[in-house]
């Protein structure tokens, strides 16, 4: 696809946004820490999802033709809560109160149509099987409306995401993506060395689905799978290779940072990292 320079300037921006908030929310979770690494490492993703592809409405986030977008790796919510305050539908000031009694910005997603979160996550494996159900539906409605779903590559450890997967084109889901965030770690570790799951690419398309591979963190190869994906009539599946950390020096490939406490001394670092 040829390079729209505009487009990718708007979506850089936005990732950009999306990564100094998960840092303003992780300092603000204190002691309660945040699910660091795998929020980073889908924030391109997430950005041209949100910034361009997405069919929403920024004045009506339960507007009833909008796109429907479900976070399977529920624990990466401080990237879609970043995204959802992007579009307007949570203020800079509801961020801070991330992981604080009586928020609605809790360590997993709970459903609050209100400010645009339309699924709750969290028990991985689920959420595919929870967008061929959605995605099924809007269809037997005949509405033109994708449902995008972003899954862990740990996450296919899981059984229920393969019967999810063969599901899906005997239902011939044309408007269902989904996009698996490959990091190649998971909670405890590197994928190889607690359950390897090699050639992901193969596997998605042994199941019927169209696939593709690419750099998670380049927009113009995710703004062509998105793209190309419109004029495809299959499931359409991802395989974006990413960085677990993407952005700091301290947490790049550092799966310590799955789920840790954010410094005052480590967000004035990223913060500076990211001012370069």
């Amino acid at each position: 696809m040829k390079k729209n320079f505009e487009k990718i300037k708007i979506i850089e921006d936005f990732a950009l946004n999306i990564r100094k908030n998960i840092l303003e929310m992780a300092l603000a979770a204190g002691a309660s820490s945040s699910h660091f690494g795998g929020a980073l490492s889908i924030t391109e993703i997430i950005s041209v999802l949100f910034a361009d592809q997405m069919k929403i409405k920024k004045d009506n986030p339960k507007h009833e033709s909008r796109d429907r977008f479900i976070l399977s790796k529920g624990h990466a919510c401080l990237a879609y809560y970043a995204a959802l305050s992007e579009v307007g539908y949570i203020s800079k000031e509801e961020l801070k109160t991330f992981e604080k009694d009586d928020s609605n910005l809790l360590g997993h997603p709970v459903i609050n149509r209100d400010i645009g979160i339309d699924f709750s996550n969290g028990s991985l494996g689920m959420g595919l099987a929870l967008g061929i159900g959605v995605a099924l539906a809007l269809k037997k409605r005949k509405k033109d409306i994708n449902v995008y779903v972003v899954l862990g590559d740990g996450e296919c450890n899981e059984g229920s995401v393969w019967e999810a997967a063969m599901a899906a084109p005997n239902f011939k889901l044309n408007n269902l993506y989904a996009i698996i965030d490959k990091n190649n770690f998971q909670q405890t570790g590197s994928n190889k060395d607690i359950m390897d799951n090699p050639n992901l690419k193969e596997k998605w398309s042994s199941f019927g689905w169209n696939t593709k591979e690419v750099d998670g963190h380049n927009i113009n190869e995710l703004l062509s799978f998105f793209e190309e994906g419109r004029t495809i009539d299959k499931p359409k599946a991802l395989i974006a290779n990413t960085i677990k950390g993407k952005g700091f020096s301290f947490s790049e490939n550092n799966n310590d940072w799955h789920h840790s406490v954010l410094t005052k001394s480590l967000y004035e670092k990223g913060l500076q990292e990211l001012i370069k």
